[in-house]
């Protein structure tokens, strides 16, 4: 399996890899050159294959083009730039970075965590004559000793990230080159992906599914991945007619946000048609799976991906082949399988989902019960707990039934959040909706729901009295709190853990 740099290598030198809004192109032959300079100015500075390098940087080409050059040369570790001084403190030291690459001018928390931990600064300049991806580096300080110049091979680490460590202390997920190269030709095919194909990206690049799906497997297909400067539904259709994509990848809020702008753009939809859109990283409500395919007149191919997965796992196969709304699809590249949620065995029916491939994490670092509790063999064969419970179908579809450890246990009965979602999403008032556990003193927990309605004058009774006609009593929301908003994570993913806190229902 070759490194990452073969996923750039073969492309013709002049067409278009990276572009953002009123920026130059960025061609491939330039892309090449410019991972040559960041590769020549890391040894300069000092930095070389092993060392990993923490990138803080805004949405946008340059942190593109900085994953991809970075990790040509050494190891990339992209953090949220949303970050306070003590979080970035600690993801710095955790994973013991031997540099800080910031924008030039850059006076934030992250300069001031690095400098408190003795983490050298690289400054990134852009000037406006650059086409867009193109940079240079300036190192902050004296040069650093020892750098490794060779270059990283399949077993080296290209990318580090951490997990969201929403109920512990967050795991390092170390990527290796070949379970990035493996990912992205997954997606690739996965989607058919050609030089013909320009993916606008509106994902995080601090985010695996941003820098997989959207940048890693475009580039590997040779196509264009045009970059925009974050989220931001009042400004996508503007963004679509200067991109003029022929896809695009995001979660199922960023999609939502996307339709209620829809009705007053569609000459911009119907002058740019997509080839198809991506949704990933959370669970599509049929609804809007729906909605989006009567919207924009194109197939929408749901994934099933996660940082240990180095994205992808699963995906709806692109049409003459049936997308199943509910469904993230079939197995896309790694084996997928199902397994008993306490032993080390494989089983059928439901129960937890397990994957074992190529593009799958070596394990946690430095963390042996993680590693103990996620992976077991079964005759030679290594398998990763997703944490997930699912089943398939006789179609060979698999459908997600909630993450284990969100699952309502409301006295004995099991009961999924998606379901209570999906329900829910079926009142034609009901715009958004997460359902998660709540603490109950004799029950263990109940139902809640946070809500966002489209027609104020919706009640929490309305609800109730929806929920009684469409679910067993056990399982209508007990909680309903209706929102103008519902708190979403750092990759715009909406959180059931810890829901019931935020909400002030656990006293």
């Amino acid at each position: 399996m070759p490194n990452f740099a073969s996923l750039i290598a073969d492309h013709d030198a002049p067409d278009f890899a990276i572009g953002a809004p009123g920026r130059a192109w960025l061609s491939y032959g330039a892309l090449r050159d410019q991972a040559g300079y960041v590769a020549g100015a890391l040894h300069g500075f000092g930095i070389g294959r092993g060392d990993r390098v923490a990138i803080v940087l805004p949405n946008g080409p340059e942190m593109a083009s900085a994953f991809v050059c970075v990790a040509q040369a050494a190891v990339t570790a992209p953090l949220n730039p949303g970050y306070k001084q003590d979080e970035y403190a600690f993801y710095l030291d955790d994973l013991k970075a031997r540099a800080l690459v910031v924008m030039e001018g850059y006076d934030g928390p992250a300069l001031a965590a690095a400098l408190g931990l003795g983490i050298a600064v690289i400054r990134l300049h852009v000037r406006p004559e650059h086409a867009a991806g193109a940079f240079t580096l300036a190192l902050d300080g004296e040069t650093l000793d020892g750098a490794d110049t060779a270059a990283p091979g399949p077993d080296d680490v290209a990318l580090i990230l951490h997990t969201s460590g929403t109920t512990s202390r967050p795991k390092i997920v170390p990527l290796l080159h070949s379970n990035v190269v493996a990912s992205a030709r997954n997606i690739e095919a996965s989607l058919a992906l050609t030089a013909q194909d320009r993916c606008m990206n509106v994902m995080p690049l601090f985010h695996i599914h941003g820098l997989i799906a959207a940048v890693s497997a475009t580039l590997a297909a040779g196509g264009q991945v045009w970059c925009a400067p974050g989220f931001d539904a009042l400004k996508f259709f503007t963004w679509m007619e200067e991109a003029a994509p022929s896809w695009y990848t995001a979660v199922p809020t960023m999609h939502q946000a996307i339709l209620s702008r829809a009705p007053r753009n569609a000459e911009a939809i119907a002058a740019n048609p997509l080839r198809f859109l991506r949704s990933s990283s959370a669970s599509l409500p049929p609804q809007v799976f729906a909605a989006l395919v009567e919207t924009f007149n194109a197939p929408v191919i749901e994934g099933y991906g996660m940082t240990e997965a180095t994205h992808q796992m699963a995906s709806n196969p692109l049409p003459p082949r049936v997308q199943k709304p509910g469904s993230v699809g079939v197995e896309a590249g790694p084996q997928v399988r199902i397994a008993h949620e306490a032993e080390p065995r494989l089983i059928t029916g439901t129960g937890e989902i397990v994957i074992s491939g190529p593009n799958v994490t070596p394990g946690y670092e430095n963390n042996d019960k993680a590693n103990a509790d996620n992976f077991f063999t079964v005759d030679g064969q290594r398998w990763f707990r997703t944490g997930d419970q699912g089943q398939f179908d006789a179609d060979g579809y698999l459908s997600l039934t909630g993450r284990l450890k969100e699952i309502i246990n409301r006295g004995g009965e099991k009961i999924s959040p998606l379901e209570i979602d999906e329900m829910l999403m079926d009142h034609p008032d009901v715009a958004q909706v997460v359902s998660f556990a709540v603490p109950h003193p004799k029950l263990g927990e109940e139902v809640g729901a946070a809500i966002v309605l489209s027609n104020p004058a919706t009640t929490e009774a309305d609800l109730k009295t929806f929920a009684e006609t469409r679910v067993a009593a056990f399982k209508i929301p007990k909680h309903i709190v209706i929102m103008d908003e519902i708190p979403k994570g750092a990759t715009g993913k909406m959180q059931r853990i810890g829901m019931a806190e935020k909400l002030g229902l656990t006293k």
